[in-house]
């Protein structure tokens, strides 16, 4: 039995491009390498101070209010288009949770939320493809949880805050997204390549590290809280395009005091950053 007294992590990673972190694409190797390794480590897989269950937040689900999967098994939702057949035959038999979903729910109220229960939507792949590299056993259950379409940074660091006193029971927090960049039309422009454009992702992802690894929980959500006045954030986030970016806000407002940690994986000739408070 894992040990109630552990306080469970807040990872927040980069997930790759649909299922091709699964498919062997090899500009995903760092990314791949990283889940299949740092991850684990951090979660303490394996090991008696394992979570006892993962809060996964996912950059692939939007809704008016926080929705939560409370099924005790979920469906896969394979939401990409266009990928090999095997893509669309992929398995990840963790359980879910009602109880701990039911736990997620009543944190949220405690802080003003009106959260939502859902279960029929299926995992999608914002949380079955890194998690068939980070825990392949599938033996830690999951609650999968939607953002905000609103986009509002200060309703996502709610959520956060919200969730943050989970972990003290042992129950990791994931926020599964792309925060470095997302932007589809100027990923398959080329423009990565372009000196100008990384000197102006570095500038986004140096202003993105000095808000959400601020130590002190006020100053870091006040940082946040401007985020579309950082630099090129309308060009790593295009408006209303913001939902990969919104994961990495839920675990800034879960990380609670003190300062987090952070790791880069090349992809596209870019550092896509990682950050997490263990």
């Amino acid at each position: 039995m894992a040990n109630t007294m552990t306080r469970a992590p807040v990872i927040s990673i980069s997930h790759g491009g649909g299922p091709l972190p699964i498919l062997g694409d090899e500009g995903h190797e760092q990314i791949v390498k990283s889940l299949r390794t740092r991850i684990p480590e951090l979660l303490k897989l394996g090991t008696p101070e394992a979570p006892r269950a993962i809060v996964l937040i996912t950059a692939h689900w939007s809704e008016r209010n926080p929705t939560i999967s409370n099924a005790k098994k979920h469906p896969l939702l394979y939401d990409y288009y266009g990928f090999p057949p095997e893509s669309y035959d992929l398995k990840y038999d963790a359980d879910g949770s009602p109880e701990i979903a039911e736990k997620v729910a009543e944190a949220m109220k405690g802080v003003g939320l009106k959260p939502v229960m859902d279960d029929e939507r299926g995992w999608d792949h914002g949380v079955f493809v890194p998690m068939l590299l980070i825990n392949p056993a599938a033996n830690v259950p999951i609650v999968q949880v939607s953002v905000l379409n609103s986009e509002s940074p200060a309703g996502h660091y709610k959520m956060g805050r919200a969730l943050s006193d989970l972990r003290d029971s042992n129950i990791a927090i994931i926020g599964s997204g792309f925060a470095s960049f997302h932007n589809l039309r100027l990923m398959f422009s080329g423009i990565t390549s372009d000196p100008g454009f990384q000197n102006r992702n570095e500038a986004w992802s140096k202003a993105v590290s000095d808000a959400v690894l601020e130590e002190y929980v006020e100053e870091r959500e006040k940082k946040i809280n401007a985020w579309r006045d950082w630099p090129a954030a309308y060009e790593m986030h295009p408006r209303g395009g913001a939902e990969h970016f919104l994961p990495l806000i839920v675990c800034a407002g879960a990380a609670g005091k003190g300062s987090g940690l952070s790791y880069t994986d090349k992809y596209m000739g870019l550092d896509m950053y990682s950050y997490y408070w263990a």
